[in-house]
This record gives C-alpha cells, sequence and structure tokens, in this order.
C-alpha cells in the first residue's frame, strides 16, 4: 500500500520524553514530504501550541487540533473543521468539576480559561503556548466551547473517568491524554473524525492513511487508519488495538515508521 497521509500524536509520540524534537525525525519527517507525504500533527493542543515545532519541521501542513475539535492548516489557521461541546454540555462539565473541586481549563475561540487561576493553570499554559484567563462560571461560554480539560493528580483523575459518564451527556466523548489530565470534546469530534475529514479534504481513503500514537486519545485514530501504529512506550491495550508497534518516543519511533512505511528502507 502507497500511503499518503501519516496524523502523528505530540506528546510521548513525536517529541521525546524530555519533550525534543530529534534532529533526526525532524530530517526523516522532511524526506518523507520530500516524496510526497502529507504529514500532519494530531493533538490536544491549540494551534499557538504546536507553531515552534511548525517552525522546526520547516514545513506548512494540517494540523488536528483539540483531540479533533479543530482542524486549521498550521500557517494560515484556515479552519478545515470544527465542532464544538454546547452550552448545556460545557454548563455540565463545568459544574461537575466545580463540585469534585478539580482545576477546569476551558478552550474557546483558540482562547484558554481557568477555574481556578491556579498553578495547575499556570503549568497548563506553559504546555499550551497561551495564558490563562480567569472565569467564575459557564455562562460566559454561550455559544459552546472547543473542549474542557480537567487537571489533577493521577488517582483523582482516574476516578473521575472512572464514574463522569453517569453525569454527562451522550453527545460527549471523554478520554486521558496525559495521566493527569480529563479531556471533554464534543462527540464528533475525535481524532479519527479529523483524519476523515482531511481525507475528504485531500481525496485520501482511510486505507491511505498512517496514524502513529502513544495514548487512549489516539486510539480512535489508530484504529481508524490504515495502518495504525502504537508506540514502543504506549500502554499494553494501545498495542494490541494497533497494526503495528513502533520504537519509543525516545528511539525516534516516528522516524521509524516513515523510514519503513514511507521510504521504504
Amino acid at each position: 500500500m502507497a500511503y499518503k497521509l501519516m496524523a502523528v500524536d505530540i506528546d510521548g509520540t513525536l517529541l521525546d520524553n524530555n519533550d525534543v524534537l530529534t534532529k533526526y525525525t525532524i530530517d526523516t519527517v522532511r524526506r518523507g514530504v520530500e516524496k510526497g507525504l502529507i504529514f500532519t500533527l494530531s493533538t490536544g493542543r491549540p494551534v499557538q501550541g504546536v507553531q515552534e515545532i511548525i517552525r522546526a519541521l520547516g514545513l506548512n501542513f494540517p494540523v488536528i487540533t483539540y483531540n479533533g475539535a479543530k482542524v486549521v492548516m498550521g500557517e494560515s489557521r484556515e479552519i478545515l473543521y470544527e465542532k464544538k461541546l454546547s452550552f448545556n454540555d460545557v454548563k455540565t462539565i463545568v459544574e461537575l468539576g466545580q463540585k469534585f473541586g478539580t482545576s477546569i481549563m476551558v478552550w474557546d475561540e483558540d482562547r484558554l480559561f481557568a477555574n481556578p487561576l491556579n498553578e495547575k493553570a499556570e503549568k497548563y499554559s506553559t504546555i499550551s503556548g497561551v495564558e490563562p484567563e480567569a472565569f467564575e462560571n459557564a455562562e460566559i461560554f454561550k455559544n459552546g466551547a472547543t473542549k474542557i480539560l480537567w487537571y489533577d493528580e493521577v488517582e483523582l483523575i482516574n476516578k473521575y473517568k472512572d464514574i463522569v459518564g453517569s453525569f454527562i451527556s451522550g453527545d460527549v466523548n471523554y478520554h486521558t491524554s496525559r495521566p493527569y489530565f480529563l479531556e471533554f470534546v464534543d462527540k464528533r469530534a475525535s481524532k479519527a473524525i479529523a483524519m476523515e475529514k482531511l481525507g475528504e479534504h485531500f481525496g485520501i481513503s482511510r486505507e491511505e492513511m498512517i496514524a502513529v500514537g502513544d495514548g487512549y486519545n489516539d486510539l480512535s485514530m489508530i484504529k481508524y487508519a490504515g495502518l495504525g501504529v502504537a508506540m514502543g512506550n504506549a500502554p499494553d491495550d494501545i498495542k494490541e488495538s494497533a497494526d503495528f508497534v513502533t520504537l519509543s518516543n525516545d528511539e525516534d519511533g516516528v522516524a521509524h515508521v516513515i523510514s519503513k512505511f514511507i521510504l521504504g528502507e
């Protein structure tokens, strides 16, 4: 199979455990693009949070952001697809988070809002590249929101993940991205749906796609793509759902996939 599009998660996948994009991976991605590959990032981050990677790669490509809730072109930021949470779902998730006493981050129109504006909010802002703005309640999100994230201790996030489904509507997808993040998006927003929309845009079938990731928020695209790839550092159940397991993120696992399946090395 000649693969034409490759969607790659960032944290724990493209970047090593020191959050470094290695020169070898940069060079290999560029070689794949020179051969005709459409390379895309697929992340929970906003587009602002991937600009440094786009600059490092020196390429203009589509980016799946907010775990599939918005798909944009990296440089122009032209929106190719967007699906927001409804106001009712935002209100339920925010009020539930306040009841649990967790740190709540809300993304709306590429702005970051936090309740409370605490150390976790500031730490998250360094990851996203956007300064948080304080908010008191969900009433300011009358037009819905792109994504909501709860940030807490790992054991609490695991507890919330087990019980939250009984409180929210069936229109919401939720999953962990990092062990201390529980993220909420509309059910019509996923990395798989985003890949489908990119396929429609570029005229590429799912069989001609590769998806590479390490986390549960990557599972939908790993199952969707013609070649679903789990990182060597991924949990065992992610690996079991994949067609191929590559090297870890500390071993340039993304570059290994490009070398094997795109460059034929």
